[in-house]
């Protein structure tokens, strides 16, 4: 039976990115980046709230009753968000990046609460390779991996014990896995896991219950998700091509929320930059906090 991708909303954004299951809330967050907006989307209601943000915001993580947010210039710490009131981040562990230009961009907690981010330069067109992959605990910021252009499909396995990392820069388009320590938080043994997607650049990623990789086709409009042994088993079409991260939801954890990128060029009448919600019959893994 064919899944079909909801539109939720109104609203269309430059970016959006890093959405984020709030059980607590029963609410969707996710970041517009170059709108320097949080949203946040409750089911329930349909009601729709956001708060302004001093810098662009990658990628985001519940950190207690509130919220960690890779910026600009490092990480940044805000308490719980009420509609009317606004989120005033103050800045957690600063960064010193590789060039000039560049920002944070996909992040998410490991199954122990360690913050892991990427980082990339503004300007992809660059393809510049100084993008490096941070992780934030007790400890502080450690550069775990360089050489980076642009990290994204940030995901771990259910058991926490494999790291999926992508770069979908178009001269890499390749998806990577990771042998991953849960005790020191250091991945290793690099490989190949996806090669190249049938169509598109991989984004954003999110992974189910059953160990499956749900990975966004930037510029392809599809969904497709891959086994743990890296075989192609699903792809899924949303009505937006440059779709950019996916993340499960909902009260049973059966809505995958897929955010997409509004490019300058796009016709009036697209629906790129536009939030969706699909029901493809898989599981999600609600999201660790921040233990740092």
């Amino acid at each position: 039976m064919p899944v079909t991708a909801e539109r939720i909303g109104p609203l269309l954004c430059g970016v959006g990115e890093s959405p984020v299951w709030r059980a607590a809330d029963q609410a969707f967050y996710w970041t517009d980046i170059p709108g320097k907006a949080l949203w946040r989307w409750s089911p329930a209601s349909g009601a729709f709230t956001h708060w302004a943000l001093p810098q662009m915001a990658g990628s985001i993580a519940m950190r207690g009753a509130g919220w960690l947010l890779a910026m600009e210039d490092g990480l940044h710490a805000c308490g719980a968000l009420q509609a009317g009131a606004p989120c005033a981040p103050t800045l957690l562990a600063a960064v010193g990046h590789a060039a000039p230009g560049m920002r944070f961009n996909d992040g998410r907690c490991d199954r122990q609460g360690r913050f892991l981010a990427g980082t990339m330069a503004m300007d992809m067109s660059l393809a510049l390779p100084a993008g490096r992959l941070y992780r934030h605990d007790a400890a502080g910021m450690s550069v775990l991996l360089d050489d980076l252009i642009v990290p994204n499909g940030l995901a771990f396995s259910p058991d926490g014990r494999t790291m999926y990392l992508s770069d979908s820069h178009p001269s890499r388009s390749t998806v990577w896995a990771f042998d991953y320590d849960p005790d020191t938080g250091v991945p290793r043994n690099r490989r190949s896991f996806i090669a190249a997607l049938p169509a598109g650049r991989p984004d954003g990623a999110a992974v189910d219950t059953d160990g499956g990789y749900w990975i966004c086709g930037n510029d392809a409009g599809r969904i497709y998700r891959y086994t743990p042994d890296g075989r192609l088993d699903r792809s899924l079409e949303v009505p937006a091509a440059k779709v950019a991260m996916c993340a499960f939801g909902g009260a049973d954890m059966g809505t995958l929320f897929v955010t997409s990128i509004r490019p300058p060029h796009a016709a009036p009448g697209a629906l790129d930059g536009a939030v969706f919600a699909l029901r493809p019959g898989a599981q999600g893994l609600e999201e660790t906090a921040s233990a740092g």
